[in-house]
């Protein structure tokens, strides 16, 4: 039995491991789903204030108050972001980190510069602004990835999309806009790398392949967890060893 710790990508929340959670859960695994601040059913708590080192603490306070230990990370999208950050300050409670389609970042960049969305410099004046009480709360994220799937439909059921469109949610601006502390290159624990094929992340890809970190291929798309979750729930335990 494995313990996992589950984290959600952008404009979503621990909802969005539904499938997974069953299907981990039924082979006898403990599984935990948190949500970020700011986030899903976590919305309303959205501020200027919530950042990266917000959600860090998030998730690290599951790890505490749960007294978990030797936990299997697996990060999707945004949490990649994240990541790091509790390994640097709960890495003893973490055996393993899996990165699902996740943003691989460096210690000081900020998403929206890293992923080619806007310039270094207008994020940073953005945080600043964000840091003084001013400007954009939320980032609309939500709604850019409604559009987007129109236009690029995502490889599930369509039910299955319904469902996942219906139920995303905006996300502090904060967290896109700010020096993310603690980057990727910092883990000193075993990271895996699940690719998949359809996706905006493939520059992502080659910076896990640029770490040294293992990368296991899926034929899907960014939403794997939602479209697959069979495929991606045995790409995991290949990785952490219970399959």
């Amino acid at each position: 039995m494995t313990t996992f710790v589950l984290l959600h990508g952008g404009g979503m929340g621990g909802w969005t491991w539904k499938y997974v959670r069953e299907l981990l859960e039924a082979k006898g695994h403990k599984v935990y789903t948190p949500t970020f601040t700011g986030f899903g059913e976590r919305e309303h708590l959205m501020s200027r204030d919530v950042d990266n080192a917000t959600n860090v603490a998030d998730i690290v306070n599951v790890l505490k108050y749960e007294d978990l230990h030797d936990v299997v990370l697996v990060a999707h999208s945004y949490a990649g972001t994240v990541a790091p950050g509790i390994v640097a300050a709960a890495g003893d409670r973490i055996r393993r980190i899996i990165y699902l389609d996740a943003i691989v970042p460096k210690s000081g960049e900020r998403i929206a510069a890293l992923m080619g969305y806007a310039k270094e410099e207008e994020m940073a004046g953005l945080d600043a602004m964000l840091a003084a009480g001013e400007g954009p709360i939320g980032s609309g994220v939500h709604e850019m990835q409604r559009a987007a799937a129109k236009e690029h439909p995502h490889i599930m059921a369509p039910e299955r999309q319904d469902w996942l469109l219906a139920n995303l949610s905006d996300q502090p601006m904060r967290v896109t806009a700010c020096a993310i502390p603690v980057g990727a290159e910092t883990i000193d624990k075993p990271v895996d790398y699940i690719a998949a094929q359809h996706t905006v992340m493939t520059a992502m890809h080659d910076r896990a392949r640029a770490l040294g970190w293992p990368v296991h291929d899926h034929p899907g798309d960014h939403a794997l967890l939602v479209g697959d979750p069979e495929g991606t729930v045995d790409l995991i335990l290949a990785i952490a060893g219970d399959k």
